[in-house]
């Protein structure tokens, strides 16, 4: 090669593809550092999720118990599991309150973020719908088992003042897993329409003046511009509000202990039970799984469905 070539070579212009060194030194020390940031969250997750998941998975083939470390047995937990009427029950129980939890959570969510959206923008109705779902579950279970208590709460001394016949409420079974059903509902409604409300912050505001024009009112914006516009979040909500329902808990353990009848003994309790009373940790593990499977499938399904990954948007 030629000198003159040589210093052609030399300052020719880089290629459009080439990264210089300085960039690529400030890339690497930009993925170090988020590296970094990530390693606390990292950690957390795979000491206090992976791990679990991993060991749960591992003990639901084994008929381990809290007093002694067991051997493998198959699937025979999960034969039990299924052919187990207070498993099948759980889960049947579990069904039922997801779904009047997630409807009637859903719809109020939506009215209030809508309110919030388009009427009440101050930042104070935002803080005060967050109130109840601030309130601890142990808390708001024990507040509502004294409300609703069929003998001495305020709700049936009020329906008793007025004439109205008094409602069972907790003590009944065919209104037990309403009532907590709507209890939790109360409790998360404001947060669900915080999550809405941030959705319906990104539709361009132009989208309802132009509407507005056109003379639609309300609810008309609302049908044909918020909740079409709302999909990608609506979806993601709705997927949150479901694994929050199948793990309900504290409510269930502190109001009804299961009861009456077994008429609240959702999956978590049951599970509960199993590992901690009966101390079958294999078999509850086993159930766990079985949980575990279930949500990923309804969370694909659902997320299908609803094609949570476009917007009308773009």
């Amino acid at each position: 090669m030629t000198n003159t070539t040589m210093h052609l070579a030399r300052s020719s212009p880089r290629g459009a593809g080439e990264i210089s060194p300085s960039k690529r030194r400030k890339r690497t020390g930009q993925g170090r550092a988020a590296a970094l940031f990530l390693l606390p969250a990292g950690l957390g997750f795979a000491i206090f999720y992976f791990y679990p998941t991993v060991r749960g998975l591992i003990l639901s083939f084994t008929n381990t118990t809290t007093l002694q470390s067991g051997s493998f047995i198959g699937i025979d937990n999960y034969t039990k599991a299924f052919s187990d009427p207070l498993f099948l029950n759980a889960l049947g129980v579990t069904f039922l309150y997801v779904v009047i939890n997630i409807v009637t959570q859903t719809l109020f969510a939506l009215a209030l973020a809508f309110m919030l959206h388009r009427v009440a923008k101050a930042a104070f109705w935002r803080s005060f719908v967050l109130l109840p779902w601030l309130v601890p579950g142990v808390t708001a279970a024990l507040l509502w088992m004294w409300l609703l208590d069929p003998s001495l709460g305020l709700v049936n001394g009020i329906f008793d003042s007025l004439g109205w016949a008094q409602l069972p409420f907790f003590a009944a079974p065919e209104s037990a897993i309403t009532t907590v059903a709507m209890v939790n509902t109360w409790r998360y409604t404001g947060y669900v329409a915080i999550l809405l409300l941030a959705g319906m912050e990104s539709i361009p505001g132009g989208l309802y003046e132009a509407a507005a024009l056109d003379g639609a009112g309300e609810w008309r914006m609302f049908r044909s511009i918020t909740v079409p516009l709302l999909r990608p979040i609506l979806t993601l909500v709705l997927i949150i509000c479901m694994v929050g329902s199948v793990q309900i808990f504290d409510t269930i353990a502190v109001a009804t202990e299961g009861g009456p009848l077994n008429s609240t003994n959702v999956l978590y309790y049951y599970i509960f039970q199993k590992a901690f009373t009966n101390f079958d940790l294999g078999y509850a593990s086993a159930m766990a799984v079985v949980v575990l499977a279930i949500l990923a499938v309804l969370t694909l399904l659902q997320f299908k469905l609803s094609r949570g990954n476009e917007s009308d948007l773009s």
